[in-house]
Parts: C-alpha cells; sequence; structure tokens
C-alpha cells in the first residue's frame, strides 16, 4: 500500500524553530488537541519520537512541516512509523494571511495552521520519501558546489570593481582573475606601481614558477608593464584598492581548491550510482551538470508522475493566468532556483553538442525568441526526453531521437534536413 494511502493513527503539526519546536498533536477520530514545545536536543527528540511508538503502537503518524531538509527532518525521515508531509512556506503564509489578516504570527499557531492544512488537505500533499544515501549525496555535493562557485563569483566581481578604480590594465593582462596564477601575481604587485618597481626578470621568474609557459606572450607582458601609464596617483585610493585586492586574492584561490575537491568526491560518487551512464549520455551534460541532471531527478522512480511536476518544480513551465478575457503568460517565481539554473545551463551546454537542439534554438531565434526565452523553451523540452529516459532507465540516443522528429514530421525535422545539407557543403 502506498504510504499515501495508509490509515493514519494521528496527525501532527510542527512548527520548526532553532532552540524550541512547536508541536500540535491530534488523534485521528479525535477533536482533542495536546499544544507543548519540544527542545532541539537529540535526546529530547529521541524521547519525543519513543513516546509516539508507544502511544500509538508503532501505527503510522503523519507530521506536517515547512521543510524537506535541515537538522530536524533529516532526524526524522528514516524512523518507520512516521510519514513527512513537507508543506510549502508560500502555502503555509497564505493560510496564515487568509485566517490572521492582522499579520500576527507565532509559533504555536502556525503548528496549528500545519496541522489543519494536514487534516483538511492531505490529499494534495505527498509524502516524503528520501532518496537514498549515495543519491542525497549527490544532491547535497552538488548544491553545496554551485554555492562556492557563487562565492568565488562574487569575490571575483569584487576584485574586478577594485582593479578598475586604480589598475585596469590587470583585466587586460589576465584573463580569468580566480586564476592561481592571476591571485599570486596580484597578491605580490596589487598595482601598477608595483609592479614598474619590479625587474623584467623577476616578472618572468615568477612565471617560470608558476608553470607558464608561452614565452612570446610573457615577452609580451613585460613589454606591456614598461609601457604602460598609471590611472591614478591618488595616495589614499592606491592604497585602499591595494589592501582590498590583496584582501581578496587570499580568499579566491581557496574556493577555487574547494570546488576542485568538491568536483573529485561528486564524479566519485557519480562514476558509483547506477544511474551515471544514463545522465552521462545527454550531449553537454559533462563532468559538471550529468551530477546535476541525476541530484534533479533522484533514484526514486515513484518521486514522478508525469514529467509537467519537474516542468513546474524547477520553474521551467511558464505560469498562465487568466482573468475575464486577459491571459498573463511568465516566467515561475515559486520554484528551485538551483534546479532552474541546472536544466538552463544544460540546455545552453546542448546547443553546442546536439543536431537537434540546435536545429530547435534556431527556430525559436527565428520566432523572435529571446535567447534565455530560446533557452528556457529548450529546456522544456529536455526535460520530457530526460523523464522519458529516467522513468525507462535508457540512456538517450540522439540518432533515434532525430529519427523520430523526422518520422513524425516535427517542424523541427526540417531545420535538421537545411543543418545537415549545411554540413554536407
Amino acid at each position: 500500500m502506498s504510504k499515501d494511502n495508509v490509515e493514519i493513527a494521528a496527525f501532527v503539526g510542527l512548527d520548526w524553530a532553532d532552540q524550541k519546536h512547536a508541536v500540535v498533536v491530534q488523534e485521528a477520530g479525535s477533536d482533542q488537541r495536546d499544544r507543548f514545545a519540544l527542545d532541539h536536543t537529540p535526546e529530547a527528540l529521541q524521547n519525543w519520537i519513543q513516546s509516539l511508538r508507544d502511544r500509538f503502537g508503532g501505527r503510522p503518524v503523519a507530521i506536517a512541516l515547512e521543510q524537506k531538509r535541515g537538522a530536524l527532518i533529516y532526524a526524522l525521515m528514516h524512523v518507520e512509523f512516521l510519514h513527512l508531509y513537507p508543506v510549502n512556506p508560500v502555502t503555509a503564509a497564505k493560510m496564515r494571511e487568509a485566517f490572521h489578516p492582522s499579520g500576527a504570527k507565532d509559533d504555536p499557531r502556525d503548528a496549528d495552521l500545519l496541522l489543519d492544512i494536514l487534516i483538511s488537505h492531505r490529499q494534495h500533499l505527498r509524502v516524503w520519501t528520501p532518496d537514498d544515501a549515495l543519491t542525497r549525496s549527490i544532491q547535497l555535493l552538488t548544491e553545496d558546489r554551485r554555492h562556492v562557485v557563487d562565492e568565488r563569483t562574487a569575490l571575483t566581481n569584487q576584485l574586478t570593481a577594485a582593479l578598475k578604480m586604480y589598475f585596469p590594465q590587470a583585466l587586460e593582462w589576465f584573463g580569468d582573475l580566480h586564476t592561481t596564477r592571476a591571485c599570486a601575481f596580484l597578491q605580490r604587485w596589487p598595482s601598477l606601481q608595483q609592479l614598474k618597481q619590479a625587474t623584467p626578470s623577476s616578472i618572468r621568474k615568477f612565471y617560470k614558477a608558476h608553470g607558464y609557459r608561452g614565452d612570446d606572450k610573457r615577452e609580451q607582458l613585460v613589454a606591456d608593464i614598461r609601457k604602460a601609464l598609471p590611472l591614478i596617483h591618488d595616495g589614499a585610493i592606491l592604497l585602499a584598492g591595494s589592501m582590498k585586492v590583496q584582501t581578496l586574492v587570499t580568499q579566491i584561490p581557496l574556493l577555487t581548491e574547494a570546488i576542485e575537491r568538491y568536483d573529485q568526491k561528486i564524479a566519485a560518487l557519480f562514476e558509483q550510482h547506477d544511474d551515471s551512464t544514463l545522465f552521462g549520455s545527454f550531449p553537454g551534460a559533462g563532468p559538471a551538470l550529468a551530477p546535476r541532471l541525476l541530484a534533479a531527478f533522484g533514484s526514486n522512480r515513484a518521486r514522478f508522475e508525469f514529467a509537467s511536476e519537474v516542468q513546474e518544480l524547477s520553474g521551467i513551465a511558464p505560469v498562465t493566468e487568466k482573468s475575464g478575457g486577459g491571459l498573463w503568460i511568465h516566467w515561475r517565481l515559486a520554484c528551485s532556483k538551483f534546479l532552474r539554473q541546472t536544466f538552463q545551463e544544460f540546455a545552453g551546454r546542448s546547443i553546442l553538442q546536439s543536431d537537434w537542439a540546435r536545429a530547435c534554438y534556431d527556430l525559436l531565434r527565428k520566432r523572435g525568441k529571446s535567447h534565455h526565452a530560446a533557452v528556457r523553451a529548450l529546456a522544456y523540452k529536455w526535460i520530457r526526453i530526460l523523464f522519458r529516459c529516467w522513468k525507462t532507465r535508457t540512456p538517450y540516443d540522439e540518432a533515434l531521437y532525430c529519427n523520430s522528429l523526422k518520422t513524425r514530421r516535427s517542424p523541427l525535422a526540417a531545420e535538421l534536413s537545411v543543418a545537415e545539407k549545411s554540413a554536407l557543403t
């Protein structure tokens, strides 16, 4: 029997907090509610779980809470008789606004609200079934890796802004500022004035020590430094700018090293996963995006029944609003930003390696779509293909799909034929 259809012995509303959790329990068939606060300690949680087991004889207990991750749900998710029903925070907020227009909010009241939602609208909620440990490891690591990348990007943007203020030549000379060599160079010579005091031999030694073998480019850089002129001579700006640059370039390499460690660990775990061949078969996925696609779908094939669920969860599917004779189609705001980013980045990469994806993108651009709108529309199509392959455990076959487009006489088939003819000529 599905967990969604089992007979529940009791219903629980649990409002999470940092120190204490507000809990309200209502036994099935009863209107009486027990309310109390639960300390956020391992001992208190385990004692409460045992009390529920003893009170209801190990029969299923449904718990509504506003999270899918965190210390609380991690402590509860493997208890066999607890059925966890995550409630979207937006849903809870709208219900709170409907019944409490004043905006008043407190944890016990929120716990009651979650319990009301669970009892009255359980058919619209889905019991949460965690993926296996390997899949969850990949899911957590890929998200954390992305956060580290975003942190490095933010620091690199700050570095770019600082250099533009007093040392703009560095932006042309070093290319990607997050590289180890660029950061080490700026750590040693954070301003043009300091750099011009260095001898050409010391600059050559620096590049040789950092494994740079481009002799022509190195000599060109030495010549550019010799004839370069400072943008400013203000001592205060030079001092503040140099200090900021040196501070930033000590942090960026640490994040780069962290990203490399994440890549190694994710690659090792991904290789162990049963679905690694499946998600690695998609054109443009590569070592970074294939694990993220796996993380997006997970290993539980019962999690999604239709591809549209993935399209909506990720925010790739647009929202249609109708009112009277008006119609407004816009992109989805309430969604997983990480999933949307994953599918959009994959769709963008696939254009370079998939014939039909390139044809689809070109066709959408001819119809007046912007680049980002065309990529989102392509991602919408890719999700259906990914979903089908995931459900049937079948690796992707580019030739098979392109042939199916021609068999169905899809508009993309004509674009494919044009592309094939162009390639031959």
